[in-house]
C-alpha cells in the first residue's frame, strides 16, 4: 500500500509518518519510510539546492521537485510496492500542486498533469492532509527555517487553499484531518483510517 503525508510546514506530518512507520513494523510489516524531496542520492542533492540554495525561479521549483520524484519512484516506491512492502512518503505530488501549482500561481492542472508523467501515474492509495491554521505554521518551525518555510503568512494561506480544494476533488484519496490536535490522538485517527482502507 502507498500512503502520503502532506500538510503545511509544521503540520505535523513527519512525526504521524513516523509514528506509523514505527507501528506498522512492530506488528511484523515491511515498511518503507521515504521523503521529498529526497529518498535518493539525485534527490538528496536536489533537496538542498531546492531548500538551502539561493533564489529558484516557479517553474524551476516545478521541475526539480517532480525530477527528484521521478527518481524516488524508479528507484525506492515502485520496487517497495512490487514486493508486497508499504510505502510512507512525507509529500509527493499533492504538495507541487499546492505549492507551486497553488500558491505560487503557476496552475493546479499544469502542475498536477506534469508530475502525473514524472511517477508515470503512480499516485497513493491514501493521503493523509494534516490541517493547520496558516497562521501558527511560523510559530511551530522555530528559528531555523529553510527557504521554503521562510515565506510569509499570506503565501501558507495559499498552500492551505489549494490543499482543501485537492481534498475536495479527491474525497475518496484524500483524508483531511486536524494536524492541531494532540499527537498520539491523531495517531491514533490514522491508524484506523488506514485499517479501513486496507
Amino acid at each position: 500500500m502507498f500512503v502520503t503525508f502532506e500538510g503545511l510546514d509544521g503540520s505535523g506530518k513527519t512525526t504521524q509518518a513516523e509514528l506509523l512507520r514505527a507501528r506498522l513494523r512492530a506488528e511484523g510489516e515491511e515498511v518503507v519510510a521515504t521523503r521529498e524531496p529526497g529518498g535518493t542520492e539525485l534527490g538528496e542533492r536536489i533537496r538542498e539546492l531546492l531548500l538551502h540554495g539561493d533564489h529558484v525561479v516557479p517553474w524551476g521549483e516545478v521541475l526539480l521537485y517532480a525530477a527528484s520524484r521521478a527518481q524516488l519512484v524508479e528507484e525506492v516506491i515502485r520496487p517497495a510496492l512490487e514486493r508486497g512492502a508499504t510505502v510512507l512518503c512525507d509529500r509527493y505530488v499533492d504538495s507541487s500542486v499546492a505549492y507551486q501549482g497553488g500558491a505560487r500561481g503557476l496552475g493546479v492542472a499544469r502542475v498536477l498533469e506534469l508530475n502525473l508523467e514524472a511517477v508515470c501515474g503512480l499516485m497513493p492509495e491514501r493521503t493523509f492532509l494534516l490541517l493547520l491554521e496558516p497562521s501558527r505554521v511560523l510559530e511551530r518551525l522555530g528559528s531555523e527555517q529553510d527557504r521554503i518555510e521562510r515565506e510569509d503568512v499570506e503565501f501558507y494561506e495559499q498552500v492551505d487553499a489549494a490543499y482543501r480544494a485537492l481534498a475536495d476533488r479527491f474525497p475518496e484519496r484524500i483524508l483531511a484531518l486536524d494536524g492541531g490536535r494532540p499527537r498520539d490522538e491523531l495517531a491514533e485517527e490514522v491508524y484506523g483510517a488506514l485499517r479501513s482502507t486496507s
